[in-house]
């Protein structure tokens, strides 16, 4: 039942993007009385949730959703409408900002942070710019939130007021800042002289009288201006970020930041260049082998890291440069199974990191080879952890699996072998610095006496933590059994298909 269906369906938008604001502004007002101000975030981002699922409803009931805020220039302005792989990432946000949040009072509590309340706000302000995105009806209005995304999550990433955290500060927004104005402002300008239009079309908006090598430079500047996509080598903001509190780390690697970057990349593939134009583009395969490179390249990284955090980082630039690869195919497979993943790689890594969290609040741990025996500890938290990491990999029963099996049959069909073994390696990768971490925990550092284990032992971080923890994992296993309702939503997304052939 459509909750919201006494309103007009283009004022849902409106909403979406107006809902978290408000809740920012409430977040503030009531800032001394925590107990009212998580209330208010838990409430907010369930409102938010709801009014995506309306406007889902009305995305597969074939009903169109748009909404024009301001003209900026002639013929260019400030407008919104919503598509189905904007309602795919849209469904992502609202539903994991509500995990989060859960998981964000436990966290903050147990760990006596300092500005909780500059802290929920700018959470709420993150997500409000990230339904904006979500929605965008054209690339001025993406980028102007694409910007605003980043400007709203730098408090985050510095929350902790030290040395550390100011210096990863800077070199987040030194990187975003700079690739967005350096070349994704070119781009939009190019694209705006070249097809005499920034609207997204299904199809894309060039035809083949345009030069080639004029939209070949587009697709570079498109590819590196999107930097939160963390193609290498514009990728060290986001190990950088690390210093933020971990709920920070979820937003910025599931929720919102690196999801909106690898969204827009492929929002730009299929609605402005068009599936079927990077076929005709040499840039296209340097741009496909570099995101393949990125692949491998950080998933070694990851595996020189002791420090889990940094691990999971580096794990997460390599899961993103699935989603590019899966675009820049040029196959309607492969780009299916790019939007899915960033489905299933949101619930799987969003698990990896609460769990780091709460490693974090119950035992101070950070880094790996600390781990030995914390099984016994936390077993619920190493449980999730397994899950969650058995998702990344990709292998049954979990989510992971159907988002890289698309891809693996998109690159066939696109005839790239080369990229075929990408793949397969980096799921050896995976398990080569994921699976350790489990099997260490349970498996090492047992006591000598082989005492049988019991409840007693437990050290479990505080519930909020894992009531969200247990919601994320139970995704992982949830999307495996039924993906079909995603994957209806991707089948509607112009040139996309998850049947072979279907190009």
């Amino acid at each position: 039942m459509n909750l919201w269906q006494f309103l007009e369906p283009s004022q849902l938008i409106a909403l979406s993007i107006l809902i978290p604001f408000v809740g920012a502004l409430l977040v503030i007002a009531t800032g001394k009385i925590p107990n009212l101000r998580e209330a208010v975030t838990l409430i907010t981002a369930t409102i938010l949730f709801t009014l995506v699922l309306a406007i889902t409803d009305y995305t597969f009931k074939g009903v169109e959703l748009s909404l024009d805020l301001v003209e900026l220039f002639p013929g260019i302005g400030i407008n919104f409408y919503v598509e189905p792989l904007g309602v795919l990432f849209a469904l992502v946000a609202s539903f994991l900002w509500i995990v989060t949040s859960i998981y964000a009072i436990g966290y903050m509590r147990g760990h006596h942070e300092i500005n909780q309340t500059r802290f929920f706000c700018c959470f709420a302000l993150a997500i409000s710019s990230v339904m904006a995105i979500c929605f965008s009806g054209n690339l001025l209005t993406l980028f102007v939130f694409y910007e605003v995304l980043t400007l709203s999550t730098y408090p985050l990433v510095t929350h902790a007021g030290t040395d550390a955290a100011k210096k990863g500060g800077r070199v987040y927004l030194g990187i975003l800042l700079s690739t967005s104005i350096a070349f994704l402002l070119f781009a939009v300008i190019g694209t705006w002289v070249v097809a005499g239009t920034l609207d997204f079309k299904a199809g894309g908006v060039f035809d083949s009288s345009d030069s080639k090598a004029v939209l070949g430079v587009l697709l570079v500047l498109f590819c590196y201006g999107i930097g939160k996509a963390a193609i290498m080598p514009f990728h060290r903001w986001l190990p950088a970020a690390m210093v933020a509190p971990t709920p920070v780390s979820a937003l910025l690697h599931a929720v919102a930041v690196v999801k909106a970057g690898v969204f827009s990349i492929l929002k730009v593939v299929i609605y402005i260049f068009g599936l079927d134009q990077l076929n005709d583009l040499a840039t296209t395969d340097i741009m496909l082998y570099i995101g393949a490179a990125t692949i491998l390249l950080s998933s070694c990284i990851a595996m020189t890291k002791d420090n889990l955090k940094a691990r999971l980082a580096y794990s997460t630039v390599s899961q993103l440069s699935y989603i590019v690869v899966g675009a820049l195919l040029a196959s309607s497979v492969a780009a299916a199974g790019a939007a899915l993943h960033i489905a299933t790689h949101a619930v799987g890594k969003i698990t990896l990191f609460f769990c780091a969290g709460a490693i974090m609040v119950a035992s101070h741990k950070k880094n790996i080879s600390d781990m030995e025996g914390l099984g016994r500890a936390m077993p619920l938290t190493m449980a999730a952890f397994t899950i969650g990491a058995i998702s990344i990999i990709g292998l049954p029963p979990m989510a992971g699996t159907w988002s890289k099996w698309y891809l693996t049959i998109g690159a066939l069909e696109a005839d790239k072998l080369i990229i075929v073994a990408v793949l397969m390696i980096s799921s050896l990768l995976n398990i080569a610095y994921l699976l350790p971490i489990p099997i260490k925990a349970f498996f090492k550092g047992q006591p000598s006496d082989a005492k049988p284990w019991s409840w007693s032992e437990t050290k479990e971080a505080p519930l909020p933590i894992l009531i969200a923890l247990g919601v994320t994992s139970f995704g992982c296993l949830f999307l495996f059994f039924y993906p079909q309702p995603l994957i209806d939503l991707i089948n509607l997304i112009p040139g996309v298909s998850t049947d072979m052939g279907a190009d």
